[in-house]
């Protein structure tokens, strides 16, 4: 198997179902001596629910939702 130009590499699907590898699922890579890790990421979160997780509690604005759209559309 090579690594492409792009540094991806195709995990043969076997290897995929035994550690529920899916689609958008977060993994991460460690370094242990000549070896790579590949370790699927145990509390996952897509990259939307991070920002939003992030952003929750932060708005001070008391606006409507009709005011928002009223400012964001001139």
């Amino acid at each position: 198997m090579k690594i492409t130009s792009k540094g991806q590499v195709t995990i043969p699907i076997g290897i995929r179902q035994r550690c529920g590898l899916m689609p958008d699922t977060e993994v991460e890579f460690e370094a242990r001596g000549g070896a790579v890790v590949l370790r699927k990421v145990r509390e996952s979160r897509i990259r939307g629910a991070n920002v939003v997780a992030r952003l929750k509690g932060k708005a001070t604005a008391r606006l409507s939702t009709d005011e928002i759209l009223a400012l964001t559309r001139g």
